[in-house]
Formats: C-alpha cells, structure tokens, sequence
C-alpha cells in the first residue's frame, strides 16, 4: 500500500482550486477551516435555514446556498450526513455541477454502495481523515494531522498535471493528512472496513463491551463509580499507549498481573462465536444491506435527526446508569473541561 507524506503532493493544486465544502458538522467544520487556513478559496453551501450558517460566518468563512455555491466550483466535497447526501446531489449540486467539476466525499457510503450515480465527466475521489472532524482540526492547528485515505474512483481529468490522485493529494496536504500520512485505498475498501470497525470493534463493539463490564461489577455488589472508573474511564489510557506503539506497547506499560490477565481472559470475552458474529456484521455490510437498512430507518424520521431505530437506541444509551455516574463524575475533574474537542456553540 502506497503511503504519502508533505513532499508527496503540492499544495498549489488545491490553491488553484475553487473549493465548495456541503456541511458544517464535525468533518466540514474542519475542512472548511484547515483549508482556508492552508490558503485555499474556500465555500461553505449550506441550508439558508441551517443552525451551521452563523458558525461558518463567524469563523471568517464564505457561505452560500448549495446550489449557488455549486455552480462554479472546481470541486464539491460533499460532507452532510450519508443519508442526506443523494438527496442534496440530485436537488442542487447534480443541476449546477460544471461537466469537468470533480465530486469529492470523505467516505464512500454513496458512491459505493451506488446511491449516487455521478456523471461520466466528473472525477470522482475520496479524501477521508481517519478521525473524528474535531480531532482533525484541533490536530491541524497543533502542526499535526490526522491520518488520511484517498481513493479515486473516476478520473476525468484532461491534463496529466493535475490528475485526480495529484488532486486528492493536494487536498488531503491542505487538510492536514500529509502531516500523518495518507494511504490509497478502493472505495470499496474504506466503505466497508469503516463500516465494519465502526460496527464490531471502534464504536459497537466497544461501547457494549463497556456497559457489559459496568453492569456485571454493579451487579455484583461494587459501587458504580468504581465500576465507571474501571470500565470506561480507563479506556483512554489504555487505547492512546496502544495508538502510540501498538498492543506490545500497552502491555509493556502496564503491570505483569494486567498482562497475565489480558491473556489469560481476553480470548474468553472474545471467542470464536465473537469472531463468528463479527463475520454476519461483515456480510451484511459486503451485501448492502446495512446501508438499506440504515437509509430505510431515515426515512422514517420527520425532523432528520434519525429514525425509530436510532433514536429509541439513542435514548436508551443517554439513560444508561453509566452515563448518569459518569456526568456526574466528570463534572467534578475541571480539567476535562478546559478545552473542549467539541464545542456545539462553534462547531
């Protein structure tokens, strides 16, 4: 796999560049921001009536309607919501995309799973940060970036000077990524091994195994801030050591009776049956239904803030005795509130 750094791409492309960002949320926040500040022109198409449109404006930014701001942009990245994004394409960027426009996404849901279906004449890439939005700014104005992925999935672009990859490339360098490193990939391959992490271990996976581990120490008579602490608090500590130097690194920094324990009852957490499971996740994302099922549950939501699925699941998450503990705790330790990742007020 080929993995690209500063030296690797040129900025200059992207400069040259009229840049439309769709979406303010966690990732258009950030791309919005790390390139107008890497010098790109930059315009945020929004909603008239989105609650984004006064944030971008006090960030300095230029803002415009979708339509408006699509037709004479030299490249639209498209960062609302997956289950918003074929509707915006086919309303307003589809009827004012200029024939040699290139579509650029930061996640392959639509292209891959062909809920989009872009014209011939226009390049299509993919330039997906391998992290949250407001990680990839705070990442940014430290010096840093996140980690990256592009992916080109049509390249219609007349000059060899500036190919699609070359493109992708100067974008993800004005973003930040080729600070970290950038990887090419397939759409087919981030869409569905970001599914598939998300799902198995990142966010399913481990928020269940989470509250699994809370309720058994509760349960059993321990005190539920004891039982946070152990479960979920620790988490971070434990996942930055193996971020910094991989899971031989974690084990080195904690003590012999953690190790001996991680090996001793780890692979009776997760057994094969775990590994069997994790496989249907797999093949259900593989086979497009979970995309369907996932779209299907949107349609059925009123105000666009998810359907029944998710938002009986949402509720039920938010009333979990761990989050009622855990709020309480946190708002003791004032120094996890000094400087916020997320600050809904800006971003």
């Amino acid at each position: 796999m080929n993995i690209f750094y500063d030296d690797d791409a040129d900025i200059e492309i992207i400069q040259n560049l009229k840049v439309t960002i769709v979406g303010y949320g966690s990732q258009g926040h950030a791309h919005a921001n790390n390139l107008s500040d890497s010098g790109v022109d930059v315009t945020v198409a929004l909603r008239e009536s989105s609650s984004s449109w006064d944030k971008a404006i006090e960030a300095g930014l230029k803002v415009k309607q979708v339509d408006e701001a699509t037709q004479n942009s030299d490249l639209v990245m498209i960062l609302a919501p997956d289950e918003f994004q074929k509707g915006i394409y086919e309303k307003s960027i589809k009827p004012n995309l200029k024939s040699d426009a290139i579509l650029a996404f930061a996640h392959g849901f639509n292209i891959h799973f062909k809920k989009i279906v872009p014209d011939e004449t226009n390049s299509v890439i993919m330039i997906a940060p391998k992290g949250p939005g407001h990680t990839v700014r705070s990442t940014y104005l430290k010096g840093g970036g996140v980690p990256s992925l592009i992916a080109i999935y049509q390249d219609s672009t007349k000059t060899d000077e500036s190919s699609a990859k070359q493109i992708a490339l100067s974008y993800a360098k004005a973003n930040g990524g080729t600070r970290a490193g950038v990887l090419e990939t397939t759409f087919k391959e981030e869409t569905e091994t970001d599914l598939f992490g998300e799902q198995a271990v990142l966010c399913g996976g481990m928020t269940a195994l989470i509250k699994a581990g809370y309720e058994t120490l509760v349960e059993a008579g321990y005190s539920p801030e004891m039982a946070y602490f152990e479960c979920l608090h620790e988490t971070k500590l434990i996942t930055d050591l193996i971020q910094e130097g991989g899971i031989a690194n974690m084990h080195y920094s904690i003590s012999n009776t953690a190790e001996y324990g991680d090996y001793l009852s780890g692979p009776k957490i997760i057994t094969e049956k775990t590994k069997e499971a994790m496989k249907e996740i797999l093949d259900n994302i593989q086979s497009g239904n979970f995309a369907d099922e996932f779209l299907d549950d949107c349609r059925q939501s009123n105000d666009g803030s998810g359907g029944p699925f998710m938002k009986s699941n949402r509720e039920s998450t938010k009333n979990h005795p761990i989050e009622k503990v855990g709020k309480e705790l946190r708002s003791k330790m004032k120094f996890l509130n000094s400087e916020k990742l997320v600050d809904k007020e800006k971003n």
